[in-house]
């Protein structure tokens, strides 16, 4: 079940990234000739008005065929201004760029399901005590619930570390439920420099306390989770955008790229997790297929705004042969960055098994 799950989450992102490159074209007015879920042969296929809806037979993507994209094939006289190579150039653009933004907004309206619906979140619990910590010192023990820091309520476990990490070496108050009962203890945090991802360092605040693993629901107000969405929604964006930053700075190896079968794999493991959790982990893969898409790379959506605006620019088409050339670069490097993530999958599958 959690296999299909992973399977059918991944059929559904690219029919909604499909799906915003089909609409864009319909609100234009452009011929849409076909809709496919998958390529090759065709499996089967509906004519519904003018449009015909495919399921292919390689299920690696999917595509909006339009009339006269390629800019080069015969085109009726009575559907010419319906072409794609018809319509100008910010038209063109805005096609290309619905994809990605589909899967962008089918993300963020994942994230406000969950909100609202309520997710698990770690209760600010502690579990564990460190020997000689601050924590320690000040007084506190396992099952102390932590409510509030300097008068600020916290709900979770990653509110309250939030807080503490901003306030190194610094005294705080923490208002603790003890028994029922709630109590006033100060503690004085340490320091402690750490390197993130990106290679900063930076000083964060500890006391020595870990959480008791115990899980309460967090739900949302609809009309809060709207704003909340929308900031989640951006920091997934952020943190993919900056990934890809790192990766060609070098300072995340490319033995962390991962593909088809890594993304099912988590994808079935969050599923195991329960259903919401598996909708965050979807809303994830849908930003990043919807960033990853606009990479200047020809033949991702990014290199085809990039074409675009070079033809906008001369105010006349490329030629055949030098889109014909972009064409063949840009699946030169899809099809080896596909080839690393594909061995990343398998080596990680091999030392899996070995263990």
């Amino acid at each position: 079940m959690p296999l299909f799950l992973a399977i059918l989450a991944l059929g559904i992102l690219i029919f909604v990234h499909e799906l915003g490159h089909f609409l864009a074209a319909k609100l234009f007015g452009i011929y849409v000739e076909r809709f496919s879920l998958g390529f090759g042969p065709k499996v089967v296929g509906i004519k519904w008005g003018e449009t015909e809806y495919l399921l292919s037979s390689v299920p690696l993507g999917g595509y909006v065929k339009m009339l006269g994209e390629d800019g080069e094939e015969p085109i009726p006289p009575e559907l010419e201004k319906r072409s794609f190579s018809h319509k100008p150039y910010w038209q063109r653009i805005i096609v290309v760029l619905a994809g990605p933004a589909a899967n962008v907004i089918f993300a963020w309206a994942l994230i406000y399901c969950t909100q609202v619906a309520g997710v698990p979140v770690l209760k600010p619990e502690i579990g564990k005590v460190l020997p000689n910590s601050p924590a320690e010192e000040a007084g506190l023990k396992p099952k102390d619930v932590i409510i509030a820091i300097d008068g600020k309520s916290v709900t979770s476990w990653s509110e309250m570390a939030k807080i503490i990490h901003s306030k190194p070496n610094r005294e705080i108050t923490l208002s603790v439920k003890r028994n029922g009962k709630i109590i006033e203890i100060k503690v004085k945090t340490e320091g402690k420099v750490q390197t993130d991802p990106s290679g900063r360092k930076r000083t964060i605040g500890l006391i020595g306390i870990y959480p008791s693993g115990s899980t309460v629901v967090k739900r949302l107000n609809p009309i809060i989770a709207l704003g909340e969405s929308l900031k989640e929604t951006y920091r997934m964006a952020y943190i993919t955008v900056k990934g890809l930053v790192m990766l060609i700075q070098r300072k995340i190896s490319v033995k962390s790229l991962g593909g088809p079968i890594l993304i099912v794999q988590m994808a079935s493991k969050q599923a195991q997790n329960g259903f919401l959790q598996f909708l965050i982990f979807t809303a994830l893969i849908s930003v990043n297929l919807g960033i990853i898409n606009l990479l200047p790379i020809p033949i991702l959506d990014g290199g085809h705004v990039v074409l675009f605006s070079i033809e906008a620019i001369r105010r006349r088409p490329l030629s055949r042969k030098s889109r014909e050339i972009a064409q063949q670069i840009g699946l030169a490097i899809i099809v080896f960055i596909m080839l690393i993530a594909m061995y990343n999958d398998l080596t990680r599958l091999l030392v899996q098994r070995g263990k």
